[in-house]
Formats: structure tokens, C-alpha cells, sequence
């Protein structure tokens, strides 16, 4: 789908402040290392995650929403009375009902008529959110908007490894269905967008977003909380047959890239000057690459130091691309996602 219409203001970001690294998760689950004869650095060698970041305790999903939301109103110059919808595109939840969004559009201290609701699509909530509020600007039924996210890796990861030192059945061929859990991350992203107007100052054309599937694949990657929520008391699990995913969700990516190539103009003469992916980790980044013909040069990763952060993961590549002076006006930037079920969503942007 091509916008005319459309301007991304500003990426926001808030970051969890606790470190956890992927040697001292290891060390954690040395009682059943040991058991397996599994070699300890095995998490961060085959991934590339380094370190990941958690919430403190108690921090819900859209509190870390919030402190995105102010981050990127800020950047863009834009009050949040101004908004006329609030998007929440995360995984994580404070309940099962109502929607998040309502928890959001509080602590921001909105007005009484704003538009909101969640979206939920896995890794690629955010994109998914940009392009319905993107759609909406660009009929003009709405000014001004808010994509945010706030995702709460930690009891997952706790879960997870409670779960694995528990169950004297796990062996060296089911832990692989949870190895993807250790790779989760926690941060919190905001994206606002309005419409491209003479008197909005700033901003980065949105160009064209495309999307491609395969639902026949829902059930290689799923999760599941005990009371909707992602806290500490949600007793969160995810199974992921973790190589199958990603063959399968390249084969998606690369149909997908196809149609964003036709839709922007790009070719393999004519690459964007960066691209920001949903971070998985390196194998995964470099067979995607691979397969799409891009070279990983132009890639800018993050997984190293915040890992999988779900819907998070995308915008904050952006965000902090940004940040470091990596991606810089003039600039055309790709955001390529890949989501469980399988969905995959491509961006073009003029930075």
C-alpha cells in the first residue's frame, strides 16, 4: 500500500533498567546443564545475544508504554492532547480486559473521546499498528496518532527457567522448544504519526508498507499466561520449534521483500541505505539477509544487547539507529519484520 499522506515523527524508546546478561542465565540453569552435559555459552554463541534487559519488578506493560509515548511525543514536538488515537501493539498486557491502550490513554492524561484499542500481531505489533493508523491519516479521518508497545520479557524468562530446573522430564530434545524463551528481552517503544501537512513541521515520509503470510505455520511459535496479563504472577510459557520458524518465516520475508521492492522502487542495484530488522539473532539475521540478496552491511543489529524484545524489537532498532547517528536525514530506510503465524511486514520510509 503506497501513503501520500503520512509523516513518522518521531521513534520514542524507554529502556528497562536491569542487565541480565546470557552467561549469568546459563548459570542459573547449570543444575540442569549438568544433567544434560549441555555446554555452558551455548545461549550467546548460537544467538549472538550478548545481554538482554528486564523491568524491575512490578513495572506493568503500559507503564513502560507510557514512558515511550512521552519519549517520542517529545522528539516529535507534539502534545498529547493533540492525539486523536492511541494504538497498543504489544505482546504483553497489565489484563486480559479491558484493552491495555485504556491503561495507556490514563497515564498520558488524554481526553475523554480519543480513539484507542489494542492490535495484537505477535513480533509486528508495531508495524502492524503503523500501517491501520497510517490508513486512517491517510483518509483523513484522524490528525495525529500514537503506535506504542511495552513489552515484559522478565516473567516469561523467569517461567521459563523455573519450568526447566523443575520438570525432571525435560531432556536434550524438548528444551529445544523453549530455547527460543531465553532469548526474550524487555523494552518499551512509541511511534507518532500525523498527517503530512504545510504547517506539520518535520517528520519522515512513510512511503509504502506491504505484508505476506503463511497461517498454515500458526503453531510453530505459541505462547500462553494463566490470567491474560504479562506480570510476574502470569506464569507466561512459549514453545517455538525454533529452526522450522525461521526456514519458514524466511520463505515468507522473501515473498514479502519481493513485493516491497515493487511497491518502493528498490532493486538489487537500488538497496535502502539501511535496514532495521526485528531482532532474533545473528544466525537468523544472516540467512535472512542471504535469501533477500541484501548485504548485511547494511543491517543495523541490536539483538546483541537487548535480544528479542518482541513487538519492540523493530522500533527500536529505528530508535536507536537514530540515536547513534547511524541513520541519519536523507537517508531511505527498510523496517522488514518477521512475526509467529507467520506474518512478515516490510517499510519503506525517506529518512
Amino acid at each position: 500500500m503506497q501513503f501520500c499522506h503520512v509523516n513518522l515523527l518521531a521513534f520514542g524508546k524507554a529502556l528497562p533498567p536491569v542487565v541480565v546478561t546470557s552467561a549469568e542465565l546459563e548459570e542459573r540453569l547449570h543444575p540442569l546443564y549438568e544433567r544434560l552435559h549441555l555446554p555452558e555459552g551455548r545461549l550467546e554463541m548460537m544467538t549472538g545475544i550478548r545481554e538482554r534487559r528486564f523491568w524491575s519488578k512490578g513495572t506493568l506493560p503500559s507503564e513502560a508504554a507510557a514512558a515511550a509515548a512521552h519519549d517520542a511525543l517529545f522528539k516529535a514536538g507534539v502534545r498529547a492532547e493533540q492525539l486523536d488515537a492511541v494504538v497498543f501493539c504489544g505482546v504483553s498486557h497489565d489484563f486480559a480486559e479491558p484493552a491495555t491502550s485504556t491503561a495507556v490513554v490514563n497515564r498520558l492524561g488524554l481526553g475523554p473521546d480519543i480513539l484507542n484499542f489494542d492490535l495484537s500481531n505477535a513480533c509486528l505489533g508495531i508495524a502492524s499498528g503503523i500501517q491501520v493508523l497510517a490508513s486512517l491519516i491517510e483518509q483523513g479521518a484522524i490528525r495525529f496518532a500514537l503506535a506504542v508497545t511495552g513489552e515484559n520479557g522478565g516473567p516469561l524468562v523467569e517461567n521459563t527457567i523455573r519450568h526447566l530446573l523443575e520438570d525432571p522430564t525435560v531432556t536434550r530434545q524438548s528444551i529445544k522448544g523453549e530455547f527460543a524463551s531465553l532469548t526474550i528481552g524487555s523494552a518499551a517503544c512509541a511511534v507518532v504519526l500525523a498527517r503530512r501537512e504545510p504547517e506539520t513541521q518535520g517528520g519522515h515520509p512513510l512511503r509504502c508498507i506491504v505484508n505476506a503470510s503463511d497461517c498454515s505455520n500458526h503453531a510453530l511459535c505459541q505462547g500462553a499466561v494463566t490470567n491474560g496479563a504479562m506480570t510476574e504472577e502470569s506464569a507466561p510459557i512459549m514453545r517455538t520449534d525454533s529452526h522450522e520458524l525461521m526456514v519458514q518465516g524466511i520463505r515468507v520475508a522473501s515473498r514479502m521483500w519481493q513485493c516491497l521492492k515493487n511497491e518502493s522502487g528498490w532493486t538489487n542495484g537500488n538497496l535502502p541505505d539501511l535496514v532495521c530488522g526485528h531482532q532474533v539473532g545473528r544466525v537468523h539475521r544472516d540467512q535472512l539477509f542471504a535469501e533477500l540478496g541484501l548485504p548485511v552491511a547494511l543491517d543495523f543489529p541490536i539483538f546483541d544487547r537487548f535480544g528479542n524484545c518482541g513487538s519492540a524489537s523493530l522500533p527500536l532498532a529505528v530508535a536507536m539507529a537514530e540515536a547513534e547517528g547511524v541513520l541519519r536525514p536523507g537517508m531511505q530506510l527498510a523496517m522488514l519484520g518477521i512475526g509467529s503465524g507467520i506474518n512478515s511486514t516490510g517499510l519503506a520510509i525517506n529518512w
